[in-house]
């Protein structure tokens, strides 16, 4: 349902975003405007991308719409950006989006469709190595056009958590949206550069990668006296107290990082500022009767040097890479949380044997270097195995007096602020995905059950699991979460995504994991994440420089339909040579068929298993690190 056209943003007292606009297609340029104040826009050329912003009361100047009426007039719901490649600029439009709640009172939205306009009629005079770069380019632009699990709002900034919005100046939210945005969490931070440059405050809108679910989790009954009552003294049962009924809504937000983006196995680690690939805040938001409180949590890979090279192989083998800036490294990650956040508890959900216990313990090493964070080793698998949610208690158990001591901010209906989170847990496994999902509702639960026991909904004997309706609710939303979040790091819904769910796994649960480890095989090998290094700025193109894809040798090969061919041909041989084999024992000349079919299709097969790496796509414009 699409909301209706806001005030101009310079005449509210609150900034807000134009939701509307006109898009109209000349032959030279498009036009981009409000709907609602048709005076407030700019122009595209169509030939070199230049912006000009229109006419307006302020400078007089701008450009001079001509009388020539467009190809082409259509609605539009946002500019993500421009971007500038070999020859052309594109401009990233929203032609779709979703109303999906409210962050804070106001309306986010997630984008359903967005597409990329190109200025790129200059490619006409280009060379063709140019025009052969371009098109790989434009390829990647529309890789980008379905990026998943992207959200903004029109009227607030959606990438401050609720502990940091309390702790800016007074009148931030009468600037520009983009202005108080947290840039980590920006995931079109590189594109809005030339919005920025024209003073488009109203057509720039701070988009967040992750996602943003909301639901009501129960109408609380409690008993309340008429008179004001002191915080803690809201509490079931006393015959004098009078029935009130509420409301109370739970929020995930979670935000991603943008300073390692890129696809699973060719984003590990950390690289030499000490950011970590899938890092993720995560804030569960509980509002209710005026009140306000909010927990949050952070993941995040193993902030050493390390990777995991995609070769073919169901797993492959992770490699800690040596290097005389590890220690400083780790020192910088948590240094940065602890600016952030505070007293940082890591807690590693990793085996501790095989290729994960050879990194866990490299972990342990460094984490011993830094005394004033606390490391908390624990072997998920080992503990809870495929079915033991309820395990989780063993690690509670170890942590829960720094948890508890670290809180969460709670914010009364007048807007004081009654408590404060002064810490915070950092949990990873290896893809940080579904073993640290699982671990990390279970921290959401029962941090939910301590703010609704110092509100005085629950009662210090009372918990959200004895609530089945609700903690029902609670855990399918913790669990779309982890769909979402693996969504966009590994291209498929979570595993372990029952153990959320429903404490324990059932059988469709084991063949959606099954078909979920299928689809990351795939994914793995032959998705290489260039188009992320290309729209988060990671990877700028220079229009003077040399073509980024002029390979020599057997590596140029990941970038033929190789593995597709090699496929076809083990999948072939083994066919023939089974036929051939059946028919041997009739007919004896079929003999020498069999023999031949059968060495071609095991030569084959270990020409790939030995060249694996090459028959895989692999990120060509930046390095791992």
């Amino acid at each position: 349902m699409e909301i209706t056209p806001s005030p101009s943003p310079p005449h509210s007292g609150r900034f807000k975003l134009f939701d509307q606009l006109e898009l109209q297609e000349f032959n030279d340029k498009y036009v981009i405007k409000s709907v609602e104040s048709p005076n407030r826009g700019f122009s595209i050329s169509r030939l070199h991308g230049d912006i000009q912003p229109l006419n307006s009361d302020n400078d007089g100047g701008g450009c001079d719409e001509s009388s020539v009426s467009p190809s082409k007039t259509s609605v539009i719901y946002g500019v993500v950006g421009t971007i500038r490649l070999v020859v052309g600029t594109y401009i990233l439009v929203i032609i779709s989006r979703k109303e999906v709640g409210e962050f804070l009172g106001f309306p986010v939205f997630r984008i359903a469709a967005m597409k990329f306009l190109p200025c790129n009629e200059a490619l006409k005079f280009s060379t063709a190595q140019e025009k052969r770069d371009e098109a790989y380019f434009m390829h990647l632009l529309r890789v980008v056009e379905s990026t998943p699990g992207l959200y903004y709002s029109y009227e607030t900034d959606i990438t401050l958590n609720l502990q940091r919005r309390c702790k800016l100046a007074e009148g931030w939210m009468s600037k520009p949206i983009w202005k108080s945005a947290d840039p980590r969490f920006v995931w079109n931070k590189s594109l809005l550069d030339e919005l920025i440059e024209f003073k488009l405050d109203g057509f720039i809108i701070p988009l967040l990668q992750g996602n943003i679910l909301m639901f009501l989790i129960f109408h609380v009954i409690y008993l309340t006296h008429t008179s004001t009552l002191p915080l803690l003294n809201l509490r079931f049962g006393a015959a004098q107290l009078k029935i009130k009924e509420s409301s109370a809504s739970v929020t995930l937000v979670s935000r991603r990082c943008t300073r390692r983006l890129g696809t699973r196995m060719w984003r590990r680690g950390a690289n030499l500022e000490g950011d970590t690939a899938n890092f993720i805040e995560t804030e569960q938001l509980l509002e209710l009767e005026g009140y306000r409180s909010s927990l949050l949590q952070i993941r995040g890979s193993i902030p050493l040097l390390w990777e995991q090279i995609v070769d073919l192989s169901y797993r492959p083998c992770l490699r800690i890479i040596s290097h005389e800036q590890t220690s400083k490294v780790v020192e910088r990650h948590f240094h940065d949380l602890y600016q952030r956040y505070g007293d940082t508890m890591a807690v590693d959900l990793t085996n501790k044997h095989g290729d994960e216990g050879q990194l866990s313990t490299a972990y342990a090493a460094e984490m011993q270097k830094l005394p004033h964070v606390r490391y908390v080793p624990f072997d998920f698998h080992h503990v809870c195995g495929n079915s033991n949610f309820d395990n989780l208690q063993i690690l509670y158990n170890q942590i829960s007096d720094d948890f508890q001591k670290q809180g969460y901010i709670l914010i009364d209906a007048e807007g004081n602020i009654l408590e404060e989170q002064k810490g915070i847990i950092r949990s990873n496994c290896i893809d940080c995905l579904d073993r640290t999902n699982v671990t990390q509702s279970f921290l959401g639960q029962k941090s939910l059950t301590m703010q609704l026991q110092r509100i005085g909904v629950l009662s210090s004997i009372e918990f959200i699991t004895m609530f089945s309706e609700e903690y029902g609710k609670f855990r399918a939303l913790w669990a779309e979460q982890g769909d979402e979040v693996s969504l966009e790091y590994a291209g498929t819904h979570a595993l372990k995504g029952d153990l959320v769910r429903y404490g324990r796994q059932t059988i469709g649960g084991i063949i959606k994991d099954g078909m979920s480890a299928l689809s990351r095989y795939y994914l793995n090998n032959f998705q290489d994440g260039d188009a992320l290094d290309l729209i988060s700025g990671h990877y700028s193109v220079n229009r003077n420089g040399p073509s980024p894809f002029q390979l020599n040798g057997f590596e140029s090969f990941s970038y033929l339909p190789v593995a597709s061919a090699a496929s076809a041909l083990i999948i072939g041989g083994l066919t023939i040579t089974s036929v051939t084999v059946q028919q041997a024992g009739r007919q004896a000349q079929q003999y020498l068929s069999t023999v031949i079919w059968a060495g071609v299709t095991a030569g084959v097969m270990a020409v790939v298993k030995a060249n694996g790496r090459q028959f895989c796509s692999r990120p060509r414009l930046c390095g791992l690190m």
